[in-house]
């Protein structure tokens, strides 16, 4: 358990729609579909926003170059949730591993569905946010862990296919950032939450990221450490 102090942010009620997608990148694919858009990579998910906030007229969170992101903290454009951002909201000030009974708050196995439904089918929680349990798991910002992981993203809320035990506010799931899942979507935040050129914002630490990657001695099993360039 860790305590972190955070910046007034804003979320979306829902996650992105295939219809929202559509309508930044001009695509009439999906233009009517109100369920969520995927699957999304994560680098997907992070070139989406910078389009957003071109359309919008913002200043873009995101400097994309090739496989390196980088957010820009004091930027007030569209982007992917910190991990402590998302958990708040999602908990919307419930400290249960749910803010209600599953079946009114989250798609889920237990739905038998072959797929997501569309957004704000069932009961939001007391922040007015749907879906954040269930439906499509939703990529953050953060890395899911450095030394384990290499540069996998973490992903939270769960999926269609999920039984009740992946649908709690806690968990978490990290995966490559070009991977394709088929359950896998975003919900996108706004909001300056620090210093120009700061590399830490919102429970997430640039310098955190490249000391936990720095493994020395013998790797455990598994291991692959994230190398970073510079």
């Amino acid at each position: 358990m860790r305590t972190v102090e955070l910046q007034a942010f804003e979320i979306g009620r829902t996650a992105v729609t295939a219809a929202e997608w559509a309508a930044v990148v001009g695509s009439p694919d999906g233009s009517g579909d109100s369920a969520p858009r995927h699957p999304v990579t994560w680098f997907d998910a992070v070139t989406w926003c910078n389009a957003a906030t071109d359309a919008a007229g913002l200043r873009r969170a995101y400097v994309i170059d090739g496989r390196s992101v980088s957010w820009e903290v004091s930027a007030d454009g569209y982007r992917l949730p910190a991990e402590a951002e998302w958990e708040f909201a999602a908990r919307a000030g419930s400290t249960q591993p749910r803010y209600g009974a599953l079946d009114q708050i989250a798609w889920s196995a237990a739905d038998d569905i072959v797929g997501p439904q569309p957004v704000a089918g069932k009961a939001p929680n007391a922040f007015g946010l749907f879906d954040t349990l269930g439906n499509v798991w939703e990529w953050c910002w953060d890395y899911a862990d450095t030394a384990r992981y290499g540069d996998y993203r973490s992903l939270r809320g769960g999926g269609w296919a999920d039984r009740e035990w992946s649908l709690r506010a806690s968990v978490r799931r990290g995966s490559a950032p070009d991977a394709v899942l088929e359950d896998v979507g975003f919900r996108v935040a706004r909001g300056v939450v620090g210093a120009p050129g700061a590399a830490e914002a919102q429970g997430w630490s640039a310098r955190a990221d490249r000391e936990r990657s720095d493994v020395r001695g013998p790797r455990p099993v598994g291991w692959t450490p994230l190398r970073f360039e510079g």
